[in-house]
């Protein structure tokens, strides 16, 4: 598809400086990790739930 590399990042990085400024880049930071730390933890129990199921349909 397409790669990422440094020259991209640094611009990246720089545009998003200049948009949320040095202060609300943490509070960017976090509030990214807490969304992807979520969207991990429930596509983890859907497929947990999946298994579940199948196990309980294997049974019956």
């Amino acid at each position: 598809m397409f790669t990422l590399g440094w020259p991209e990042v640094a611009i990246i990085a720089a545009v998003v400086l200049i948009i949320f400024g040095p202060k609300k880049i943490p509070e960017v930071g976090r509030a990214l990790g807490k969304s992807l730390r979520s969207f991990k933890d429930e596509i983890g129990n859907t497929a947990n739930k999946k298994e579940i199921d199948a196990e309980d349909s294997q049974k019956s």
